[in-house]
Parts: structure tokens; C-alpha cells; sequence
């Protein structure tokens, strides 16, 4: 969340900057109003108790003491309603974009930063993913179907095993650069996932709800990780880097009819993410470290990409500033998002109460984010990028070790 104290002090700035995101600015509006009434409530409330705490020091029972009692049993649940109403508009007021970010309606006004790579000419008809993955026996969607539904996918043999080599190779490289590898929970607590900022405008529509535990299944490891130390005071000397490893868990709300065949829109997948806690005056640094990490590796698999920096009206509730990596892929034609970094600078420890000590002052955290790789997605980068004109597929030189072999093909 934003500092009200912020909020107070520049109302303009920040109507503007949620105005970017296609937020109504009329919710600081609402915000400050709600501010105002809580402030003289809460004093109004303090002098009662003042009051009545003076009174029943004399040990005196007065009608005026019973004019207080009464005036508090009125006014206290009239804050407790304002407090919950000014912490759930407080909480509905979205990160502001960095003075960098573009002025953008939508993904249409993004902007291409670069491109690395040049998308392959074959001199045979491009099979996409599923059809290669079908013919080869490593990826089956149509059992996954019949037991769980459309959008989910069987990875099997030689796909299993490349995305168990992608995992060995993301966490040697980002091991070896200070991360630290974590296995985080799937299931958090539904304050949590509010703590990282991913339900309000219309984000639970995307996730799985299971109300009766109050708890949520993620949609990607950064909302498991970011609370791991909510309330807590860090030192932040060095960078704390998390390298997170799970499966992630999406409705897809909103998706009817995209990519509804194959493995690169689908209900469950796995991920490789990176997590930062950093001191404030190192977040752009860190920002930059990330995303070069992520250029890296897909380079490192020979995959064409072009690095996307996203507008305004295409960042979430919590990014500042936001930068995808959009692979190519042949049988599309196009490229298409295969990781991303965001900063939230320290929205999200504000709502998490995550802070830092410094010359005996207590101030809040920076926190970033970025995939390193999401394995369905990069599969079917893998796959389609180094197919062969005998239907089998190159495997990445980066990734034989862990492979055991340089191609899948029929056995």
C-alpha cells in the first residue's frame, strides 16, 4: 500500500498515477474523506476516555459518566466500521508507475526495448508444440483431459526430464550468484495473498478459493515467498535473494478461447521464480540484475526474445515498473511472454509490515520479483525453436548435462 502520510501530501500525483493504471481517481478521493472522519473520530474517543478515566479516578458514579459510557458504546463500533472501510479503500489504491513507465492505456502502447536473436528459417512446414509433443509421446493433453479437465497437460519422459534439467540449470546459475533456493507452500492464508496485493480489482477471479480453510493456491511462488518474513525487521546490508520453486495454479479467468490447446495457457504449471528483499537506495540496481539474469538464461537456451518494457495501463496492482521477456515461437509466428520482473518498491512490505533498521530508524523493505523460468513455456519454446524436419527436437547444449542426451526423438 502507499504511505497515507503520502497520500495526504500529494492527492494530485497520486490521482494521477492510478489514473494511468485505469483506476477511477476518485477513490483518493473517497480515501481521504474516510481519513478525515477516522482522525476525529479517534480523538473525539480518546478525550471520552480521557474523560472517563478521570472520573472514575475521583471514584465518583455520575450521570456524567453514564453520558460517556454511553457516547462510547455509540462512537466505538462507528470507528471500527470506518477503520475497516478506510483500510479496504487504503488497500484498493494501486502501486504508482516509476517516472520511466510510459503513459499507456494497455499492452497495445508497450514498449520493445531490444530484441536478441534471429527467429530461424525452416526449410520444412513448422509443427507446433502439441503436435510434435504428441507424436513423441512427452506430452499427452488429451488423458489430462479426461481426468482433470481442459487446460491441463501429462509431461512425460523426455518432457519430465527437460524440465527437471531446466530446474537443475536455473538453480546452479542463480545459486551461484547469491539466491537461495526454496521449495515454498502452495496453500497461504488469504490475508497473505491480501498482504501481497493480489485481490482487489477483480485479482481472485484468477486464483483458486478454498473458502472453507481460508486459503488460496498460488498463481506463481513470489506470493508465498514475499510474506515469508511479514512482520519482521531484516537486515538488509546484503540483498536477500530467494530462488523459489513450485507449482503454480491459475483459473485463466477471462481466457476463453486463447491458446485452449497445448501448454502455454494452462490450470497448473511450474516455475522457477526469483524473489529480492533489498535496501531502497539498491532497488533500481536490483531491478536492472534481474532482468539481465533473465536475458541470460534465455540466451543461454538460444531462444530468440525481444525484452518488453510494459506501459502504465498494463502494470498490475503492485508493479512500479514491469518488463517482460517474449520469446519466439515459430508456429505463431510471433513472440510471446515467457518471463517477467517487476519492482513494487516497498508496497508490498508496507502491507506485509516487512522493515529494516537504519542509523535507529525503522523504514521498509524494497521488494522485487522475477521468473526465471516458467517451465511449460519455455518447453514449448525449446521444442518449437530446435525442431528437426524428422519431427525430433534439439536439446539446448546448456542442458545436457543434466539431459543425458542432445535430441528426443522416437525411441
Amino acid at each position: 500500500m502507499l504511505d497515507i502520510q503520502f497520500i495526504r501530501e500529494n492527492p494530485d500525483e497520486v490521482k494521477k498515477g492510478i489514473s494511468s493504471k485505469n483506476i477511477n481517481p476518485n477513490l483518493v478521493d473517497k480515501l481521504l474523506k474516510l481519513d478525515e472522519t477516522r482522525k476525529s473520530l479517534i480523538l473525539e474517543i480518546e478525550n471520552l476516555r480521557s474523560q472517563r478515566n478521570k472520573i472514575a479516578k475521583e471514584g465518583k458514579a455520575s450521570i456524567e459518566g453514564k453520558k460517556i459510557k454511553d457516547e462510547l458504546k455509540t462512537k466505538e463500533p462507528e470507528l471500527e466500521k470506518i477503520e475497516k472501510e478506510y483500510k479496504k479503500t487504503l488497500f484498493e489504491i494501486p502501486n504508482l508507475p516509476k517516472d520511466d513507465v510510459k503513459i499507456g492505456k494497455n499492452d497495445t502502447e508497450n514498449e520493445i526495448l531490444r530484441k536478441w536473436g534471429e527467429p530461424k528459417k525452416f526449410d520444412f512446414p513448422i509443427k507446433d508444440h502439441l503436435v510434435l509433443g504428441e507424436k513423441l509421446g512427452i506430452i499427452d493433453t488429451e488423458r489430462a483431459s479426461k481426468v482433470s479437465g481442459a487446460r491441463f497437460a501429462y509431461l512425460k519422459a523426455d518432457a519430465a526430464l527437460l524440465e527437471f534439467a531446466l530446474l537443475s540449470f536455473a538453480m546452479e546459475t542463480l545459486v551461484k550468484v547469491g539466491f537461495i533456493p526454496v521449495i515454498p507452500p502452495v496453500l497461504i492464508k488469504k490475508e497473505m495473498m491480501s498482504g501481497m496485493g493480489y485481490l482487489e480489482h477483480g485479482g481472485e477471479e484468477d486464483m483458486y478459493i478454498l473458502d472453507k480453510d481460508n486459503m488460496i493456491l498460488i498463481g506463481t511462488s513470489e506470493q508465498s515467498i514475499g510474506p515469508m518474513h511479514a512482520n519482521e525487521v531484516l537486515d538488509v546490508k546484503k540483498p536477500i535473494r530467494y530462488a523459489g520453486f513450485s507449482s503454480c495454479f491459475r483459473r485463466e479467468a477471462g481466457s476463453y478461447g486463447k491458446d485452449t490447446k497445448g501448454i502455454i495457457r494452462v490450470h497448473q504449471f511450474d516455475k522457477v521464480e526469483m524473489f529480492s528483499f533489498i535496501h531502497p537506495d539498491k532497488s533500481e540496481e536490483e531491478h536492472e540484475f534481474l532482468l539481465n539474469l533473465e536475458e541470460k538464461l534465455l540466451q543461454s537456451l538460444e531462444i530468440p526474445y525481444q525484452v518488453v518494457k510494459m506501459c502504465s495501463g498494463d502494470l498490475g496492482t503492485t508493479a512500479a515498473r514491469k518488463y517482460d521477456l517474449e520469446g519466439w515461437i515459430p508456429s505463431q509466428n510471433k513472440y510471446r511472454e515467457l518471463t517477467s520482473t517487476s519492482t513494487v518498491t516497498d508496497f508490498q512490505a508496507r502491507r506485509l509490515n516487512i522493515k529494516f533498521r537504519e542509523k535507529g530508524q525503522i523504514k521498509f523493505v524494497h521488494m522485487l520479483n522475477g521468473t526465471a523460468f516458467a517451465m511449460g513455456r519455455t518447453i514449448v519454446a525449446i521444442i518449437e525453436n530446435n525442431q528437426q524436419k524428422d519431427g525430433s527436437i534439439v536439446v539446448p547444449e546448456v542442458l545436457r548435462k543434466w539431459f543425458g542426451k542432445d535430441k528426443i526423438a522416437h525411441s
